[in-house]
């Protein structure tokens, strides 16, 4: 959700002249780092681009292995395609759609440099337990957490459990710059290198080149990339992110609320959310009992034809046709069942009563057609 306060921050950088990659951002970047609670963030264009920049300062690059849930947006794999990488996909846990860890210590191979846990829709994923098995394997762990600022693992933010965690602002994410992405961590080190990367590899940063008063030459240290954000758009970050705490706040008391109506309901199945989890709930998943009495793709047009949009449940990368012909070496029976079984319902901060209502109203009425056609 944006509003005036956006609108005019964006409208001040304009009028600033200072367009891209600028003051803004490293404001925006040090608000992000504080949240967090860590000692860098690094902005760039979007999470896909954060994955691969993460990879690349890794170490990450062709005939290296990267494991995975396919059970995930197809960014997480793309990511690992474009650093020349080859994704592996490993299983779920059923209960939280987050890559097991059993699942993935079983895929690690001497090909294999890193594991990718995704923080599903929101939920994290059992930092420690893959912290563990990383050392014990001499891999490293990078949180994808697109879809996870503002959750806590065992009461602390996301953002500095692991090497590093990527964050996605585009639009259907808690807090949005109209896109963008955000890569925090504790190795100054890896800060250092991200920078470099995402502007070419020029040597000399923009604000400190316009800022000198002597000339200044830049060189290009390595082979970079255009990954910037600009200002405008740190700018609206930087707004977003004063109202976070209250968006996670009222995810949570909306997701609740769904939850307590759902609770012991004949076929759907509300999330389940660990004790080591605190979701921020961007988005609420329920599943499908084996007995529904109705198929996903029904109850979703079910929902359609009374005007409220859902959403299928998580994809599986490894069933689109972008990774067709792919080998598929690990069981993901749990991905697959969970894939199409689960539907994701509507859940917004600025939904009202009435709208919970509608929903929940709606659902009950699928239950009781379904019942009488028994």
């Amino acid at each position: 959700m944006t509003g005036e306060e956006e609108a005019l921050a964006a409208a001040e950088v304009v009028r600033s002249g200072w367009l891209t990659q600028g003051p803004k951002v490293a404001e925006f970047e040090r608000a992000v780092a504080g949240y967090c609670g860590t000692e860098h963030a690094v902005a760039v264009a979007n999470c896909t681009v954060a994955l691969q920049l993460s990879m690349v300062v890794l170490g990450v690059g062709p005939g290296d292995e990267v494991i995975c849930p396919s059970m995930s947006f197809i960014a997480t794999a793309n990511a690992i395609v474009h650093t020349g990488a080859t994704p592996v996909f490993a299983d779920v846990d059923p209960g939280t759609y987050n890559l097991d860890p059993e699942a993935a210590e079983a895929a690690i191979t001497s090909r294999t440099k890193v594991i990718m846990p995704v923080h599903q829709i929101g939920m994290p994923a059992d930092l420690d337990r893959f912290n563990e098995i990383g050392k014990k394997h001499g891999v490293k762990i990078l949180e994808d957490a697109a879809c996870a600022i503002g959750s806590r693992y065992k009461g602390h933010i996301i953002g500095g459990h692991s090497e590093m965690a990527c964050f996605s602002l585009h639009p259907r994410k808690i807090i949005t710059t109209g896109d963008g992405g955000l890569i925090t961590t504790n190795n100054a080190a890896y800060a250092d290198r991200l920078r470099l990367l995402r502007q070419h590899g020029m040597s000399i940063p923009d604000t400190v080149r316009h800022g000198a008063r002597k000339v200044m030459l830049e060189s290009y240290t390595e082979v970079g990339y255009n990954y910037r954000l600009t200002d405008v758009q740190a700018a609206i970050g930087i707004e977003q992110l004063k109202r976070l705490d209250w968006i996670v706040e009222r995810r949570r008391a909306i997701a609740a609320r769904y939850t307590a109506a759902l609770s012991g309901h004949a076929w759907l199945i509300p999330p389940f959310e660990p004790e080591y989890a605190t979701s921020n709930f961007q988005s609420y998943a329920v599943q499908l009992a084996d007995d529904a009495p109705i198929s996903r793709n029904d109850l979703m047009q079910w929902m359609l034809d009374q005007d409220i949009a859902t959403r299928r449940g998580v994809m599986l990368s490894h069933l689109e046709p972008a990774f067709a012909g792919r080998p598929v070496p690990n069981d993901l029976s749990n991905s697959e069942a969970a894939s199409a079984k689960s539907i994701i319902l509507p859940l917004y901060p600025q939904m009202t009563e009435h709208d919970l209502g509608k929903v929940l109203s709606t659902l009950n009425a699928v239950t009781r057609s379904r019942e009488a056609a028994r």
